[in-house]
């Protein structure tokens, strides 16, 4: 049995990842620091964009296009802590540029990321702010995952 400190290093390394993982374009890799069954939520995002996605076919085919439209790295990394070592609490932000446009695509982040105890994300609640990106890419978000 693992402890509550080794427990909480494999959720805040499989955070770490994700944000490696996306910056690279490793989407497929991404994909895999979730369960079978793993949950990515956008609570501010638009009308016309997923809200809700689960399950990793879904997070592929969602996020598969990223490396498309976005060149960012990821920085300022700040965890809070928590009583739960599997919720991890993290601030961050990104400095890059869309592709299409090369317009910078500068966000600031706070996720919310429940992770089971081998690390594995069982839910990521993303809070970002989708007119970045939108002014980023200039055209609905709609079109980020068609």
């Amino acid at each position: 049995m693992k402890t509550k400190d080794q427990i909480r290093t494999l959720a805040q390394q499989a955070f770490k990842n994700h944000l490696t993982y996306l910056s690279a374009g490793r989407i497929s890799e991404w994909v895999d620091l979730f369960t079978a069954d793993g949950i990515l939520e956008f609570p501010y995002g638009p009308a016309d964009f997923p809200n809700h996605v689960a399950g990793k076919t879904a997070l592929y085919d969602y996020m598969k296009n990223f490396p498309e439209h976005f060149k960012v790295e990821f920085e300022n990394l700040h965890f809070h802590g928590t009583e739960d070592p599997t919720l991890v609490i993290a601030e961050f932000t990104s400095r890059g540029h869309a592709i299409s446009t090369g317009k910078p695509y500068n966000q600031k982040y706070i996720s919310v990321v429940t992770t089971n105890d081998e690390g594995k994300i069982v839910k990521y609640v993303d809070f970002w702010n989708p007119l970045t990106a939108m002014e980023s890419i200039n055209q609905p978000l709609a079109s980020f995952v068609s």
